[in-house]
């Protein structure tokens, strides 16, 4: 089903759809194709809002730099210097974070309104984004589908089509806090990644050398363990680049049982532990589990590519799984 949800400045209405299955209660708005709220069980059988959002299109409007539950694109995280080069010529981009260009830039697919249609068990949200846009080339028709699959599971594919060389990375910007709303900081939360390396920023976060062993530091999350704060880091995935959807994370909470899986086709998943959200929220209080290719890899050739060409078809999945222990 879906509702009016609000109306923009300019008249134009953003609808919000419920999705329900197998005890999962997902609500999705056109608004930035955004996740405004994720509802499950936890181990007495008492559902409560997994995610980050607002009550109202108001709050997304006013506090739009933390990104919660958005669509960002046409490039997820950080590219260096708000340029790259592809075939010869650098394209210049929008400056939206110091220097950088983060999300797709100052007006990125977070801020638009996506078009939306019913599919069985979902939606499909889709739009195209002009050559040109936020400095990017190429005019990139970007299709994206949230579906629940039959145990609740939240899958998030996308496929896009280029009409000339550009580079694509989205994701989806959720921020977790298994415990519920009011629960505080998420950082007591238990994390298992199947990451041994990943890649060392700089003040601005932008990678450095080429990755780093996790072994013996606080990356190591290969084996269980409280999460804490302190990290704005991409974690080089073991499995690489796959066509089918691996599982490669855990997120635990101890006090309500509820445990989220984290499957990808990515070689990437940024982690996030919102030590620099503001309010209406407090500094940690959700987790970001963004899965994606690695920040400034339009300027990186040792980094796995994100160029889509033209005849080319950009696809990629992410599942978030739910269940308790």
């Amino acid at each position: 089903m879906n509702e009016l949800f609000g109306t923009l400045s300019d008249g134009t209405p953003v609808h919000r759809w419920i999705l329900e299955r197998a005890g999962v209660r997902v609500r999705i708005l056109s608004y930035g194709g955004i996740v405004q709220s994720v509802e499950v069980p936890d181990r007495h059988g008492v559902s409560a809002d997994v995610v980050l959002g607002f009550a109202g299109l108001e709050g997304y409007l006013a506090h739009p730099e933390p990104y919660l539950g958005a669509l960002v694109g046409r490039y997820a995280n950080r590219i260096a210097g708000g340029r790259f080069p592809l075939d010869g010529r650098t394209y210049a981009l929008a400056h939206n974070n110091g220097p950088n260009t983060l999300h797709g830039g100052e007006r990125g697919f977070d801020k638009r309104v996506w078009d939306v249609a019913p599919v069985e068990h979902g939606v499909r949200l889709s739009r195209v984004s002009p050559h040109g846009e936020e400095g990017f080339p190429g005019r990139l028709e970007l299709a994206v589908t949230y579906t629940l699959d039959e145990r609740g599971a939240l899958r998030i594919a996308y496929e896009a089509v280029t009409d000339a060389p550009t580079v694509c990375n989205p994701t989806n910007h959720s921020y977790f806090h298994l415990g519920g709303p009011g629960s505080g900081h998420a950082g007591g939360h238990e994390l298992r990644l199947a990451a041994s390396a990943y890649t060392p920023v700089d003040d601005a976060l932008i990678p450095l050398g080429g990755p780093d062993d996790v072994t013996g530091t606080r990356f190591d999350f290969r084996q269980s363990r409280k999460v804490g704060s302190g990290y704005d880091h991409n974690f080089v995935l073991d499995k690489g680049v796959t066509e089918a959807a691996v599982e490669v994370a855990e997120l635990y909470d101890p006090a309500s049982g509820r445990v989220l899986t984290v499957s990808t086709t990515e070689p990437g998943l940024q982690l996030y532990t919102a030590d620099q959200l503001g309010e209406p929220f407090a500094p940690g209080d959700g987790i970001a589990l963004e899965t994606q290719h690695f920040p400034d890899s339009p300027n990186r050739a040792d980094f796995p590519s994100t160029v889509l060409r033209p005849g080319s078809v950009f696809r990629s999945e992410t599942v978030y799984g739910f269940s308790v222990r």
